[in-house]
């Protein structure tokens, strides 16, 4: 799978963050906590070599919790601060308090020539990761602009969060070829990657066939699938039945289908579910 997906808001986005990284004194990279490997763009790392950064797995709540704890413990063996932030429930003063950490000692030389430094920092990540739901928490208010699909942000918005901090909102940045088919898979299974340039139909299908391998039980449950299922589209066929999803003539409307599996899993009505997990010192696919 070739996913190729760089239109030209994402070329000027990246030209925007290199203008800025001299400008700021942290980077604050957000994954998606079921997909912390795969969710983090190689590119970022490249062109924010050099600054302090923070890594944040957020969506913590729709995470296996084991998970999350080993994914944490195997970035701080590489040298990252990293920590799980809820940007729904968390308390926007934890996550502050690891920004004045990595940036304390640029603060105390401030103080010592008598300047009250204010910290920037930029928040960057691929599409749809919550970048800007990660900085409303953090302010207290809805300042940035949120949606459940990716290429919400399109420019560069400074937020300020205290007297002395202010955040960069940037747009998410995809790299501009997936050539790693069970990567390209499981992005787009997170909606990191519009549905409109994939066939929903066999994401769903994919999405069912991984489900019913490491979570059989929560996916009977949730589409109410009795018996005997099969296997590719026999699997979404099988949901549309559990859910009376039927047109005239008693079609069944597998568009509709797909989508609910889709919404649905992201949603994390399926139950909290990682997609990757650490082991052997080495990421590994959970599904």
């Amino acid at each position: 799978m070739q996913i190729q997906w760089y239109p030209g808001h994402m070329a000027k986005a990246k030209r925007l963050l290199k203008d800025q990284l001299g400008r700021v004194d942290v980077v604050i990279e957000l994954c998606d906590a079921r997909l912390p490997y795969a969710s983090r763009n190689p590119e970022l790392a490249q062109l924010t070599r050099g600054k302090r950064g923070l890594l944040v797995l957020g969506k913590p709540d729709l995470a296996d919790e084991g998970a999350t704890r080993r994914w944490i413990a195997h970035f701080e063996k590489e040298g990252r601060t990293a920590f799980a932030f809820d940007s729904g429930r968390g308390k926007a003063k934890d996550a502050i308090r690891y920004i004045e950490k990595v940036t304390a000692d640029q603060v105390a030389r401030q103080a010592a020539r008598g300047v009250r430094k204010t910290v920037r920092a930029m928040v960057v990540g691929v599409p749809n990761v919550g970048k800007s739901t990660f900085i409303n928490r953090l302010n207290g208010t809805p300042v940035a602009t949120v949606g459940d699909r990716p290429g919400i942000t399109r420019a560069n918005r400074w937020v300020r969060i205290s007297p002395y901090m202010e955040l960069l909102d940037t747009p998410g940045l995809l790299w501009p070829r997936l050539d790693d088919e069970h990567a390209a898979r499981r992005l787009a299974w997170l909606g990191t990657i519009r549905d409109e340039i994939l066939d929903s139909e066999d994401l769903a299908v994919s999405l069912l066939e991984a489900l019913m391998t490491a979570r059989p039980q929560a996916v009977r449950e949730r589409f109410k699938l009795e018996g005997e299922t099969g296997q590719g589209r026999a699997l979404l066929e099988a949901v549309c039945r559990g859910r009376g999803f039927l047109m005239a003539g008693g079609v069944l409307d597998t568009r509709r289908g797909a989508a609910i599996v889709l919404d649905e899993f992201r949603a994390g009505r399926l139950g909290r579910i990682t997609l990757e997990d650490v082991g052997g010192g080495r990421q590994r696919a959970n599904v």
